[in-house]
């Protein structure tokens, strides 16, 4: 039997990018909103609700890295020539945040504001590289035989510097909300009303994303807004308005975990609809998953790895999030 192992392989790439997005996108928005919080004790409950996670979301950041390295050795060369210095700063900026997440519980109390501030910081600048790539990523690549034939700031463009933006906004919300679920009392009414702004801001961002995307390619376009096509893809803003609606409601009746789940849906609607725009092409605008994939028998013992430990890893991470479910308050430490 025959598969089509680019195509396999690509769907494999996208679920770990996704999940990356879905489960790091939450424990970065925390540190983007903590200049927002500045009791000590709010704090100390927001980094309890993700101290279980944190690090173990980012294994799949790393399963997409070494995914497209096994499977689609072009795109991974012509994307780390393309994006070299952000994607440094991004891990760089990790970095910092891993260890002033550490030591600030360890430090004495007049030196936690500085691994507070290095929390900050290391939050916001992995989450704005992070969307300085997304950004550069779809506004395309220059590639002349197989090379990246850039400079070496072509991802500084003012739709990179705009989806940045976004994905600021975007981790943010997803932050807010998980706080919703995870916490009580004054810290999740905070979180109540900081969602609903950013909610509003994330709507405006997509509709504007939404706008701007076409115009940078014909492609695009005509994925978009031509017959039949235009027909079948109408149901996905129509359920990113619905989901909106969804979650306005749930923040008016204060649920506790249908916000972060209707903040996970509009992300997933968002992700979904920039793939499409640009599939089947991993490097856009023009070089397919099939021009850019490695052999056949290189995809296929790859694959088999990654069916072991894709699974394993979901089993380990649902377990995780079982263990640490419910609320945490200010009695819970993390050591």
């Amino acid at each position: 039997m025959n598969f089509d192992l680019p195509l396999i392989w690509a769907i494999v790439i996208l679920f770990g990018i996704m999940m990356y997005i879905m489960m790091d996108g939450f424990d970065l928005g925390i540190g983007i909103l903590y200049p927002f919080f500045k009791d000590k004790t709010d704090r100390d409950i927001m980094m309890n609700t993700i101290a279980p996670v944190w690090d173990g979301n980012e294994t799949w950041l790393v399963l997409g890295g070494a995914g497209l390295l096994a499977a689609f050795p072009l795109a991974y060369s012509v994307v780390l020539s393309a994006f070299y210095m952000p994607i440094i700063l991004m891990l760089l900026a990790l970095i910092l945040r891993g260890v002033a997440f550490e030591f600030r519980f360890k430090a004495h109390e007049n030196e936690r504001h500085f691994w507070d501030k290095a929390f900050i910081f290391g939050s916001i600048a992995a989450t704005w590289f992070q969307g300085l790539i997304l950004g550069a990523y779809i506004n395309g690549i220059n590639v002349i035989d197989g090379k990246y034939a850039g400079g070496p700031l072509d991802w500084i463009t003012p739709f990179s510097l705009f989806t940045a933006v976004g994905l600021v906004v975007t981790y943010a919300l997803l932050g807010s909300t998980w706080l919703i679920m995870k916490t009580s009392g004054e810290l999740q009414n905070n979180s109540y009303r900081l969602t609903r702004i950013l909610a509003f801001i994330l709507l405006a961002i997509i509709v504007v994303v939404s706008i701007w995307t076409p115009l940078l390619s014909n492609q695009i376009a005509e994925r978009w807004f031509t017959l039949p096509n235009i027909i079948w893809l109408s149901p996905i803003p129509l359920m990113v308005a619905c989901l909106f609606y969804q979650l306005q409601k749930s923040l008016a009746a204060k649920a506790n975990t249908s916000p972060f789940i209707y903040s996970l849906g509009m992300v997933f609607l968002g992700y979904l609809g920039l793939g499409i725009s640009i599939w089947p092409n991993i490097i856009p605008p023009n070089i397919s998953i099939y021009t850019a994939s490695s052999p056949h028998a290189s995809q296929s013992f790859a694959l088999i790895g990654a069916l072991i430990i894709i699974p394993l890893i979901l089993a380990y991470t649902a377990w995780g999030y079982y263990v640490f479910r419910g609320k945490v308050s200010k009695d819970d430490h993390y050591h």
